[in-house]
């Protein structure tokens, strides 16, 4: 078989892609031009999650407008859209843009513009997520919160993104518990060796009890943390290629570890635009790197259609999909 062709071809889920992080170069300049916006632009050569936020921020000021922000994400939808990707759970982070002038509805109705085109001409289904940034304040969370309910139809989650250190799960729980309260749904970046990852790990899944974990791949130090993310069906969302740059490797032996005990980890892109690797190129590394199976290609997809916020009928078509895929793809 050949494997390159089959995970080009297979039907992917992508549950870990922030929408900011996107921003390829082209798009960016000519954004900022059209803005009249100098914007520093980024040089690669990351060697941590610090070195890479210090160069993803300012990328951001080319964002002004509705159109901008609907053209960044119209720009991923058609990208996924060519690597087969049939639904996305999209980041974003409105505090990147309201800490700087621009107003919350003017990001969230680019954002939605874009999420409802792609469904009518791409085919691609995709939902947004709102992201606090951590290393603000929590006040600044809950009121970020509060613009959002207006527009709780468009967001289907919240999360927790940006620099994790000194910023716990804890600092964040009664914005979390709002949000729970409101009808969103719960997940946390758990960034990879971090300082006090496995603690950030279990205070988001026992204290805050999140209904995914973003990264989280050191929960292989816990062996019982193992076990509850099993038994609870909790998803992990990991992003391989992302995970070479700002640390050591691309952990790909943990996670073929935790895909191959049962766990519902999944492969996304995190930032493509930054690592040089959307979905597929992610799926690729990792099955190089930890010698995966087409079976476990595929499992990589079913778990995230399962761990995924879709609504039951369209998770169920788009799962008996996948599966027409497979057995078609072995058959022929």
């Amino acid at each position: 078989m050949d494997l390159t062709a089959f995970v080009a071809a297979m039907p992917k889920t992508e549950l870990h892609v922030h929408l900011e992080g996107t921003l390829e170069r082209e798009l960016l300049v000519r954004l900022a031009e059209r803005n009249g916006v100098q914007v520093p632009l980024p040089e690669g050569g990351f060697t941590d999650l610090t070195s890479f936020l210090a160069q993803y921020y300012p990328a951001m000021r080319a964002l002004v407008t509705e159109d901008d922000f609907f053209e960044l994400a119209w720009a991923y939808l058609v990208k996924a859209a060519s690597q087969s990707v049939v639904h996305a759970e999209l980041f974003f982070d409105p505090q990147a843009h309201t800490g700087r002038g621009v107003p919350f509805p003017t990001v969230i109705g680019g954002y939605r513009r874009a999420v409802v085109k792609a469904q009518r001409e791409l085919g691609v289904h995709a939902d947004l997520i709102l992201c606090f940034l951590r290393d603000l304040t929590a006040e600044h969370a809950m009121s970020t919160l509060m613009e959002a309910l207006p527009y709780k139809d468009w967001i289907v989650g919240v999360g927790l993104d940006s620099d994790e250190r000194g910023n716990p799960p804890a600092k964040f729980a009664a914005v979390f518990a709002r949000a729970r309260s409101e009808g969103f749904l719960l997940t946390m970046h758990c960034d990879i060796d971090q300082p006090g990852s496995i603690d950030n790990i279990r205070a988001a899944l026992v204290d805050v009890e999140v209904d995914r974990i973003d990264h989280g791949t050191n929960i292989v130090e816990d062996p019982e943390l193992v076990d509850l993310v099993r038994e609870r069906g909790i998803g992990l969302t990991c992003c391989p290629v992302s995970n070479g740059f700002v640390t050591a490797d691309m952990k790909a032996v943990e996670i073929a570890a935790l895909l191959r005990s049962g766990v519902k980890v999944t492969v996304s892109s995190d930032d493509p635009a930054y690592f040089g690797g959307y979905v597929t190129e992610n799926l690729l590394a990792l099955a190089t790197a930890a010698d995966l199976t087409p079976e476990e290609l595929v499992q990589l997809q079913r778990n995230a259609l399962e761990v995924s916020w879709l609504a039951p009928f369209r998770r169920d078509a788009l799962l008996a999909a996948l599966e027409a895929y497979a057995a078609g793809a072995v058959t022929a």
